[in-house]
């Protein structure tokens, strides 16, 4: 990516500090500083994009075309501090340079051939009002900047929000997410290669239980796309 004159103007008014370790970022850099991302966990899916652990994740659960995460997510990692300042830190803007980055990785790999939009996992109303922003939108937003694919955020909406996934078990958290979205505009979507977007996935719970929705849509396609990947 070029760093543009306003890019490096504003590094010398207001420095741009790593999220993992809070070092000084140079203006070739975004979210992460060299050292961290030389120690970030890769995954490398996206060279086995139609299986992978992550793809496999859905098989059964409904007709994934191709699915990649960026990093394996760790507790208190570098990873973790993207998720974490996205998130809990009120820097959405984190979010839409981590899309930027990741989309430019794939964009090389061909990763995005084929897919028609973006769709970002949506919040319950409640949690977005909290939180003030859908991360997984922001991240969609810099993966839209750097492909130049539309996003669709008003075709499924999320019902409700009962607890965080987090502290659950793999039991407990698809029972957490069992019909907690609804399709909205299944004429939007017909026949499109969809694209989910989310932060982390885990046990792919909600993603699965977000694209049910969405394959009710005559010929709708989907593939999947995330920051962080947990194994635990």
């Amino acid at each position: 990516m070029k760093t543009s004159f306003w890019t490096k103007l504003l590094d010398l008014i207001s420095p741009r500090l790593c999220v993992a370790c809070g070092r000084r970022l140079s203006a070739e850099q975004s979210v992460l500083c060299a050292g961290c991302m030389l120690h970030m966990p890769l995954t490398g899916f996206s060279s086995q994009p139609l299986d992978n652990p992550l793809a496999r994740l859905f098989w059964g659960q409904f007709p994934v075309e191709r699915a990649t995460a960026m990093f394996y997510y760790e507790p208190h990692s570098e990873s973790a501090e993207i998720v974490y300042t996205l998130k809990y830190r009120h820097r959405p803007e984190v979010g839409q340079l981590a899309g930027q980055v990741l989309a430019h990785d794939l964009l090389a790999e061909g990763f995005f051939e084929g897919i028609d939009a973006l769709v970002p996992v949506p919040l319950a109303r409640k949690r977005q009002r909290q939180r003030g922003y859908n991360q997984s939108e922001e991240i969609a937003r810099g993966i839209s900047q750097a492909t130049g694919l539309p996003i669709y955020n008003k075709v499924v909406e999320r019902l409700d929000f009962k607890t965080s996934q987090t502290r659950l078990t793999p039991y407990e958290r698809r029972e957490n997410v069992e019909q907690a979205f609804r399709l909205l505009d299944a004429r939007r979507i017909a026949h499109r290669h969809l694209l989910l977007v989310d932060d982390v996935i885990t046990t792919g719970s909600t993603i699965s239980a977000c694209a049910r929705q969405l394959c009710q849509a005559e010929g709708v396609r989907i593939s999947v796309l995330a920051l962080g990947y947990s194994r635990s």
